[in-house]
Protein backbone atom coordinates (compact mmCIF):
# COMPACT_ATOMS: atom_id res chain seq x y z
CA UNK A 1 0.00 0.00 0.00
CA UNK A 2 2.58 2.51 0.52
CA UNK A 3 5.57 0.67 -1.18
CA UNK A 4 7.81 0.39 1.26
CA UNK A 5 10.97 -1.20 0.30
CA UNK A 6 11.47 -3.92 3.40
CA UNK A 7 14.61 -5.80 3.92
CA UNK A 8 13.57 -7.87 6.76
CA UNK A 9 15.48 -10.19 9.54
CA UNK A 10 14.30 -13.04 10.14
CA UNK A 11 13.93 -13.71 14.26
CA UNK A 12 13.55 -16.93 16.17
CA UNK A 13 10.20 -15.99 18.03
CA UNK A 14 7.41 -13.20 18.51
CA UNK A 15 7.88 -10.86 21.01
CA UNK A 16 4.19 -9.63 23.09
CA UNK A 17 3.46 -7.12 24.83
CA UNK A 18 0.29 -6.88 26.81
CA UNK A 19 -1.74 -4.04 28.30
CA UNK A 20 -4.37 -4.34 30.42
CA UNK A 21 -4.95 -0.71 29.67
CA UNK A 22 -3.26 2.18 28.01
CA UNK A 23 -1.39 3.27 31.25
CA UNK A 24 -0.67 0.06 32.63
CA UNK A 25 2.77 -1.63 32.56
CA UNK A 26 2.84 -4.17 30.07
CA UNK A 27 3.30 -7.74 30.42
CA UNK A 28 6.20 -8.23 28.63
CA UNK A 29 6.81 -12.29 26.79
CA UNK A 30 8.71 -13.80 26.76
CA UNK A 31 10.70 -12.61 29.84
CA UNK A 32 13.02 -9.94 28.68
CA UNK A 33 16.18 -12.31 30.24
CA UNK A 34 15.01 -15.49 27.85
CA UNK A 35 14.92 -12.69 24.64
CA UNK A 36 17.60 -13.79 22.24
CA UNK A 37 19.75 -10.89 21.30
CA UNK A 38 21.44 -10.68 17.54
CA UNK A 39 24.12 -9.26 16.28
CA UNK A 40 23.31 -5.17 15.19
CA UNK A 41 21.10 -4.81 11.87
CA UNK A 42 23.76 -2.04 9.77
CA UNK A 43 22.03 0.58 8.26
CA UNK A 44 23.33 3.18 5.83
CA UNK A 45 21.37 6.06 4.55
CA UNK A 46 20.58 9.85 4.19
CA UNK A 47 17.91 9.43 7.02
CA UNK A 48 17.51 6.91 9.75
CA UNK A 49 15.13 6.51 11.95
CA UNK A 50 15.98 4.23 14.57
CA UNK A 51 14.42 2.33 17.53
CA UNK A 52 15.66 0.75 20.18
CA UNK A 53 15.16 -3.25 20.49
CA UNK A 54 14.87 -5.80 22.61
CA UNK A 55 16.25 -8.41 20.29
CA UNK A 56 19.46 -6.49 19.53
CA UNK A 57 20.11 -2.87 18.18
CA UNK A 58 20.42 -0.99 15.00
CA UNK A 59 24.09 0.43 13.73
CA UNK A 60 23.74 3.44 12.24
CA UNK A 61 25.76 5.24 9.59
CA UNK A 62 23.77 8.08 7.94
CA UNK A 63 23.71 11.68 7.62
CA UNK A 64 20.11 12.54 9.65
CA UNK A 65 19.19 10.20 12.29
CA UNK A 66 16.47 10.32 14.43
CA UNK A 67 17.05 8.29 17.66
CA UNK A 68 14.24 6.77 19.98
CA UNK A 69 15.51 4.66 22.34
CA UNK A 70 12.12 3.01 23.86
CA UNK A 71 12.93 1.34 26.81
CA UNK A 72 11.87 1.56 29.71
CA UNK A 73 15.03 -0.82 31.51
CA UNK A 74 18.09 0.24 29.85
CA UNK A 75 18.42 2.88 27.19
CA UNK A 76 21.04 2.41 25.39
CA UNK A 77 23.34 5.49 24.14
CA UNK A 78 22.94 6.35 20.59
CA UNK A 79 26.90 6.09 20.28
CA UNK A 80 27.32 2.62 22.18
CA UNK A 81 27.62 0.39 19.29
CA UNK A 82 29.49 2.86 16.99
CA UNK A 83 26.49 3.71 15.42
CA UNK A 84 27.33 7.78 13.66
CA UNK A 85 25.35 10.50 12.48
CA UNK A 86 26.34 13.88 11.00
CA UNK A 87 22.81 15.29 12.77
CA UNK A 88 21.20 13.67 15.64
CA UNK A 89 17.82 14.14 17.39
CA UNK A 90 17.39 12.05 20.38
CA UNK A 91 13.37 11.93 21.13
CA UNK A 92 12.83 10.46 24.48
CA UNK A 93 10.88 10.39 27.66
CA UNK A 94 12.15 12.12 30.54
CA UNK A 95 13.13 8.89 31.94
CA UNK A 96 15.37 7.77 29.30
CA UNK A 97 16.76 10.88 28.77
CA UNK A 98 18.06 11.16 32.31
CA UNK A 99 18.73 7.63 32.39
CA UNK A 100 21.31 8.25 29.20
CA UNK A 101 22.54 11.04 30.45
CA UNK A 102 22.53 9.77 34.42
CA UNK A 103 21.20 13.27 35.26
CA UNK A 104 17.95 13.22 37.33
CA UNK A 105 16.89 16.55 35.64
CA UNK A 106 15.67 16.51 32.62
CA UNK A 107 17.39 19.77 31.01
CA UNK A 108 20.42 19.01 32.26
CA UNK A 109 20.28 15.56 31.10
CA UNK A 110 19.31 16.71 28.19
CA UNK A 111 22.31 19.37 28.03
CA UNK A 112 24.78 16.68 28.55
CA UNK A 113 23.06 14.54 25.04
CA UNK A 114 24.09 17.91 22.87
CA UNK A 115 27.71 18.32 24.47
CA UNK A 116 27.87 14.26 23.52
CA UNK A 117 27.40 15.23 20.29
CA UNK A 118 23.70 15.31 19.51
CA UNK A 119 22.33 18.15 17.53
CA UNK A 120 18.73 18.23 19.22
CA UNK A 121 17.36 16.13 22.04
CA UNK A 122 13.15 15.84 22.25
CA UNK A 123 12.34 15.29 25.67
CA UNK A 124 8.76 14.03 25.68
CA UNK A 125 7.04 14.85 28.58
CA UNK A 126 3.76 13.25 28.74
CA UNK A 127 0.09 15.65 29.52
CA UNK A 128 2.63 18.61 29.76
CA UNK A 129 3.89 18.33 25.60
CA UNK A 130 7.89 18.16 24.86
CA UNK A 131 10.80 20.13 25.17
CA UNK A 132 12.77 20.55 22.31
CA UNK A 133 16.47 21.43 23.07
CA UNK A 134 19.03 22.07 20.34
CA UNK A 135 23.18 22.50 20.01
CA UNK A 136 22.58 25.98 19.43
CA UNK A 137 21.29 26.80 22.76
CA UNK A 138 17.49 27.27 22.12
CA UNK A 139 14.97 25.47 24.37
CA UNK A 140 11.09 25.38 23.21
CA UNK A 141 8.14 24.57 24.85
CA UNK A 142 5.95 22.05 22.24
CA UNK A 143 2.49 21.42 23.89
CA UNK A 144 0.68 18.20 23.99
CA UNK A 145 -3.10 18.81 22.25
CA UNK A 146 -6.34 17.52 23.61
CA UNK A 147 -8.47 14.60 22.48
CA UNK A 148 -11.90 13.60 22.96
CA UNK A 149 -10.55 9.71 23.18
CA UNK A 150 -6.97 9.09 24.46
CA UNK A 151 -5.53 6.33 22.93
CA UNK A 152 -1.70 6.41 23.98
CA UNK A 153 -0.16 3.14 22.60
CA UNK A 154 2.07 3.85 19.78
CA UNK A 155 1.48 7.41 20.32
CA UNK A 156 5.48 7.52 20.76
CA UNK A 157 6.12 5.74 17.52
CA UNK A 158 3.84 8.34 15.92
CA UNK A 159 5.93 10.83 17.59
CA UNK A 160 8.92 9.88 16.22
CA UNK A 161 8.36 9.00 12.66
CA UNK A 162 6.32 12.31 12.47
CA UNK A 163 9.43 13.86 13.80
CA UNK A 164 11.97 12.12 11.68
CA UNK A 165 10.19 12.64 8.46
CA UNK A 166 9.81 16.72 9.67
CA UNK A 167 13.17 17.08 10.82
CA UNK A 168 15.53 14.81 9.04
CA UNK A 169 13.99 14.25 5.34
CA UNK A 170 11.44 17.47 4.53
CA UNK A 171 14.06 19.90 6.41
CA UNK A 172 11.84 21.64 9.09
CA UNK A 173 13.03 23.24 12.21
CA UNK A 174 13.41 21.00 15.46
CA UNK A 175 10.59 23.09 16.66
CA UNK A 176 8.59 22.73 13.52
CA UNK A 177 8.85 19.61 13.32
CA UNK A 178 8.01 18.89 17.03
CA UNK A 179 4.81 20.65 17.14
CA UNK A 180 3.65 18.69 13.85
CA UNK A 181 4.30 15.39 15.75
CA UNK A 182 2.68 16.38 18.78
CA UNK A 183 -0.78 17.42 16.25
CA UNK A 184 0.03 14.15 14.73
CA UNK A 185 -0.23 12.19 17.90
CA UNK A 186 -3.54 14.11 18.65
CA UNK A 187 -5.08 12.75 15.96
CA UNK A 188 -3.85 9.45 16.62
CA UNK A 189 -5.21 9.36 20.16
CA UNK A 190 -8.39 10.57 18.88
CA UNK A 191 -9.02 8.29 16.02
CA UNK A 192 -6.79 5.31 16.42
CA UNK A 193 -5.55 5.38 12.75
CA UNK A 194 -3.03 5.67 10.94
CA UNK A 195 -1.59 7.33 8.37
CA UNK A 196 -1.57 10.99 9.92
CA UNK A 197 -3.15 13.87 8.20
CA UNK A 198 -1.31 15.86 6.12
CA UNK A 199 1.23 17.99 7.15
CA UNK A 200 -1.13 21.38 5.81
CA UNK A 201 -4.48 19.48 7.51
CA UNK A 202 -2.51 18.76 10.99
CA UNK A 203 -1.22 22.71 10.80
CA UNK A 204 -4.83 24.26 10.04
CA UNK A 205 -6.90 21.93 12.35
CA UNK A 206 -8.13 23.36 15.42
CA UNK A 207 -6.64 21.81 18.39
CA UNK A 208 -6.91 23.15 22.41
CA UNK A 209 -3.69 22.63 23.93
CA UNK A 210 -3.45 20.05 26.60
CA UNK A 211 -1.99 20.42 30.35
CA UNK A 212 -2.46 19.33 33.81
CA UNK A 213 -4.54 21.19 35.68
CA UNK A 214 -3.17 21.26 38.93
CA UNK A 215 -5.28 20.72 41.99
CA UNK A 216 -6.52 18.28 44.27
CA UNK A 217 -9.00 15.42 42.98
CA UNK A 218 -11.12 13.03 44.93
CA UNK A 219 -11.38 9.64 44.37
CA UNK A 220 -14.65 8.19 44.62
CA UNK A 221 -15.44 4.58 44.11
CA UNK A 222 -15.74 1.36 45.80
CA UNK A 223 -13.11 -0.91 47.08
CA UNK A 224 -14.66 -3.77 49.14
CA UNK A 225 -13.66 -7.10 46.67
CA UNK A 226 -10.22 -7.60 44.73
CA UNK A 227 -11.59 -6.35 41.46
CA UNK A 228 -12.52 -2.94 42.52
CA UNK A 229 -9.79 -2.28 44.93
CA UNK A 230 -7.47 -2.79 41.67
CA UNK A 231 -9.17 -0.53 40.17
CA UNK A 232 -9.16 1.77 42.66
CA UNK A 233 -5.20 1.11 42.89
CA UNK A 234 -4.76 1.81 39.14
CA UNK A 235 -6.40 4.89 39.11
CA UNK A 236 -5.00 6.65 42.22
CA UNK A 237 -1.47 5.66 40.60
CA UNK A 238 -2.26 6.73 37.02
CA UNK A 239 -3.83 10.17 38.65
CA UNK A 240 -0.36 10.87 40.34
CA UNK A 241 1.38 10.14 37.65
CA UNK A 242 -0.26 12.74 35.35
CA UNK A 243 0.60 15.63 38.20
CA UNK A 244 -2.46 15.45 40.18
CA UNK A 245 -2.87 15.50 44.31
CA UNK A 246 -5.07 12.76 44.89
CA UNK A 247 -7.70 11.81 47.93
CA UNK A 248 -8.39 8.02 48.09
CA UNK A 249 -11.02 7.26 50.89
CA UNK A 250 -9.41 3.82 51.32
CA UNK A 251 -5.78 5.17 50.86
CA UNK A 252 -6.08 8.17 53.39
CA UNK A 253 -8.74 7.13 55.67
CA UNK A 254 -9.36 3.40 55.43
CA UNK A 255 -11.93 1.53 56.94
CA UNK A 256 -13.97 2.18 60.08
CA UNK A 257 -17.55 3.30 61.53
CA UNK A 258 -19.73 4.93 59.67
CA UNK A 259 -19.29 8.27 62.35
CA UNK A 260 -15.43 8.08 62.04
CA UNK A 261 -15.26 7.53 58.13
CA UNK A 262 -17.86 9.78 56.28
CA UNK A 263 -17.39 13.12 58.05
CA UNK A 264 -13.48 12.95 57.46
CA UNK A 265 -14.09 11.75 53.74
CA UNK A 266 -17.19 14.93 53.39
CA UNK A 267 -14.13 17.40 54.61
CA UNK A 268 -11.82 15.73 52.24
CA UNK A 269 -14.50 16.02 49.38
CA UNK A 270 -14.72 19.69 50.11
CA UNK A 271 -11.09 20.64 49.66
CA UNK A 272 -10.77 18.80 46.07
CA UNK A 273 -11.81 20.64 43.08
CA UNK A 274 -12.93 17.87 41.47
CA UNK A 275 -14.49 14.23 41.72
CA UNK A 276 -12.91 11.31 39.78
CA UNK A 277 -15.57 8.86 40.50
CA UNK A 278 -15.65 5.05 38.97
CA UNK A 279 -19.78 4.30 38.60
CA UNK A 280 -19.38 0.49 38.35
CA UNK A 281 -21.70 -1.54 40.18
CA UNK A 282 -23.58 1.99 41.31
CA UNK A 283 -21.80 1.80 45.10
CA UNK A 284 -23.89 3.83 47.28
CA UNK A 285 -21.64 5.77 48.78
CA UNK A 286 -19.79 6.82 45.64
CA UNK A 287 -22.98 7.98 44.33
CA UNK A 288 -23.69 9.79 47.60
CA UNK A 289 -20.26 11.66 46.90
CA UNK A 290 -21.33 12.56 43.47
CA UNK A 291 -24.03 13.90 44.19
CA UNK A 292 -22.60 15.64 47.11
CA UNK A 293 -19.93 16.88 44.96
CA UNK A 294 -22.26 18.36 41.84
CA UNK A 295 -24.27 20.03 44.98
CA UNK A 296 -21.07 21.89 45.52
CA UNK A 297 -20.60 22.95 42.08
CA UNK A 298 -17.81 20.81 41.88
CA UNK A 299 -16.86 19.17 38.80
CA UNK A 300 -16.92 15.22 38.08
CA UNK A 301 -15.39 12.73 36.17
CA UNK A 302 -17.02 9.72 35.85
CA UNK A 303 -16.29 6.22 34.37
CA UNK A 304 -19.13 3.80 33.82
CA UNK A 305 -18.18 0.69 32.01
CA UNK A 306 -21.08 -1.67 32.48
CA UNK A 307 -24.01 0.82 33.87
CA UNK A 308 -27.34 1.29 32.41
CA UNK A 309 -28.46 4.02 30.61
CA UNK A 310 -31.24 4.65 32.64
CA UNK A 311 -29.21 4.31 35.99
CA UNK A 312 -27.17 7.04 35.05
CA UNK A 313 -29.89 9.94 34.40
CA UNK A 314 -28.87 11.81 37.30
CA UNK A 315 -25.48 11.79 36.48
CA UNK A 316 -25.98 12.87 33.09
CA UNK A 317 -28.68 15.66 34.28
CA UNK A 318 -25.94 17.19 36.47
CA UNK A 319 -23.50 17.48 33.83
CA UNK A 320 -21.29 15.24 35.18
CA UNK A 321 -18.57 14.48 32.46
CA UNK A 322 -19.46 10.20 31.18
CA UNK A 323 -16.64 8.13 29.99
CA UNK A 324 -16.54 4.38 29.03
CA UNK A 325 -12.76 4.15 28.38
CA UNK A 326 -10.54 4.29 31.74
CA UNK A 327 -7.09 6.35 30.40
CA UNK A 328 -9.85 8.68 28.57
CA UNK A 329 -11.18 9.73 31.84
CA UNK A 330 -8.45 9.87 33.45
CA UNK A 331 -6.91 12.42 31.30
CA UNK A 332 -9.44 15.03 30.96
CA UNK A 333 -9.68 14.60 34.76
CA UNK A 334 -5.78 16.03 35.00
CA UNK A 335 -7.25 18.22 31.98
CA UNK A 336 -10.01 19.85 33.76
CA UNK A 337 -12.03 19.62 30.47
Amino acid sequence: MYKFDLATTAARAGISFEYVHCMSTPVIRPAIARIHRYEPIEVSANAVLRFGMLEGAGKVNAKWCVYDPQSAFHPESFWANGSQAEHLAIVANRSEITAMAGDSNPKTAAETLLQRGAEVVVVKSGPTGAYVYSASGTEIHIPAYRSDMVWTIGSGDVFAAIFAAQWAVHGASPAAAAELASRAVSQYAETMGLPAAPVQELSATQRTPASTVAGKVYLASPFFNLGQRWLVDEARRCLVELGLDVFSPVHDVGRGPAHDVAPKDIEALNSCDRVFAILDGLDAGTIFEVGYARSKKIPVYALAQAVNEEDLKMVVGTDCRLFFDLVTALHHTAWKA
